[in-house]
């Protein structure tokens, strides 16, 4: 495997509050495994102001490919990405993709924010701003890149159109094929030290999830707003990237050492993927790869993005969801479904759920639930008296209740896949009451 002797230019796109310099480390460590310095071109933008955005980053970068990179306007490369540089690239192959994604041979991603990050609601406060604002005096004096943030919260419409543009679309943007980059990511195991733990979650490198990093992601569609007998109510929006490989976890980083001082295992794997070809494997690779650098007691986490919206795509913002399963006598709620969620600032409707697996999951064998049965409770209001929002369940009466045990084991896509985020979007029936009709009728009297 990987004997590929053909090596392309390499781009490396920093994260958010970065700047190239973070890429000092890998450049070296690249040049001593033989790659010519001179055609690994290093990216520096600005995200510290409040009016960029993450597609203007996007189209910077373009710009940036032939001046300072100095590549033609066809020449394909590789990049190299790290944190927010993963929705730059991606921003940036949507925007124009048949001229766009057969230049990008091959993406690496270091600890990539894929589906955001849990941090970057907290930087728009004061004290974010302190501890990563722009500290040079000017217009932009304490500024901490508000538009770039919103793009990097937990469950952000940036996030959720772009996954339908390049992961759920019907055009496939990532694969093992020679037409598009082979997309390869990593992320550390290991939360912050010193004062930066206390605001390390659970189940992240410290500033990205392990869970929100990798591209193979998938969307549930649950339709409460028809009848069982209008027909399926439960669809899914596969990704369209069948050869993607899942993340590799990797044993004694962080977000910040993956960078500053990857481990020799973590740069040999980033290597071989540099040479990855369409006559290798991509799970052996897999296989190979994460039994060297992922722990072995690793926890079980997924992260799903959650859309509510009525027949008409509306978005509605207040709800509540329980999943549940029910035993003869009893029903007994998934806790940790409702633990850790993240309510989209910009639009109320997305919501971001962080779960942990255990006991959800069979310890053996990941692929396996645990669980006999799934329900999903859903109560929506609309802010009004005169306004429902209803759903429909197995017995055709009004109720915003459904059976979902179909996703356990039998159903093409299941919701429970760790280290993965998975996509539902929820359909609800907005319903005028009868006094509405009352009304109108006495207003066309």
């Amino acid at each position: 495997m990987f004997n590929s002797t053909k090596r392309n230019p390499i781009v490396l796109i920093h994260g958010y509050s970065a700047s190239g310099e973070s890429f000092k480390v890998w450049e070296q460590r690249l040049s001593a495994r033989g790659y010519d310095v001179s055609t690994i071109h290093i990216c520096s933008y600005v995200t510290l102001t409040n009016e960029v955005t993450i597609k203007d980053i996007a189209e910077g970068f373009d710009r940036a490919l032939s001046v300072d990179g100095r590549l033609k306007e066809d020449e394909e490369f590789d990049a190299i990405v790290h944190s927010t540089g993963m929705l730059v690239i991606r921003a940036w192959l949507t925007a124009y993709s048949n001229q766009r994604k057969n230049r990008l041979k091959h993406l690496i991603g270091l600890a990539p924010a894929t589906f955001g990050s849990p941090l970057a609601h907290k930087g728009r406060s004061w004290l974010g701003a302190m501890f990563k604002g722009n500290k040079e005096f000017g217009p932009d004096f304490l500024e901490a890149g508000d538009l770039v943030l919103d793009g990097l919260e937990l469950g952000s419409r940036f996030t959720w159109d772009l996954a339908h543009k390049d992961l759920l679309g019907s055009e496939t943007y990532y694969g093992t094929k020679t037409d598009t980059p082979y997309a390869f990511t990593f992320c550390g195991t290991n939360p912050y030290s010193g004062l930066a733990r206390f605001v390390s979650d659970p189940g992240t490198d410290g500033t990205v999830r392990w869970a929100g990093c990798a591209l193979n992601t998938r969307k549930i569609v649950l339709d409460l707003t028809k009848q069982p007998h209008q027909g399926q109510r439960i669809d899914f929006d596969g990704s369209s990237n069948g050869g993607i490989a899942p993340t590799v976890l990797v044993k004694g980083l962080n977000h910040n050492t993956i960078m500053s001082n990857p481990s020799t295992e973590l740069v040999d794997a980033v290597c071989e993927a540099l040479q990855f070809s369409e006559t290798d494997n991509i799970w052996e690779w897999y296989a190979k790869t994460s039994e060297k650098l992922t722990p072995k007691d690793i926890t079980p986490w997924q992260q799903f993005v959650v859309r509510v919206v009525d027949e008409r795509d509306d978005p509605i913002p207040d709800y509540h969801i329980q999943i549940y399963t029910q035993g003869s006598d009893d029903f007994q709620a998934i806790e940790s479904f409702g633990v850790n969620v993240h309510t989209y600032s910009g639009d109320k409707s997305l919501r971001c759920f962080y779960v942990n697996l255990n006991g959800i999951l069979n310890p053996d064998n990941l692929q396996q639930t645990m669980l006999p049965n799934l329900i999903i409770r859903v109560i929506a209001s609309s802010g009004s008296q005169l306004i429902d929002y209803l759903g429909v369940n197995n017995s055709g009466q009004w109720d915003a209740q459904m059976n979902i045990s179909s996703l356990l084991r039998d159903s093409k896509i299941k919701l429970f896949w760790p280290f993965t985020t998975t996509l539902i979007e929820l359909k609800l029936n907005r319903e005028p009451r009868p006094e509405v009709a009352k009304f109108l009728q006495r207003m066309a009297k």
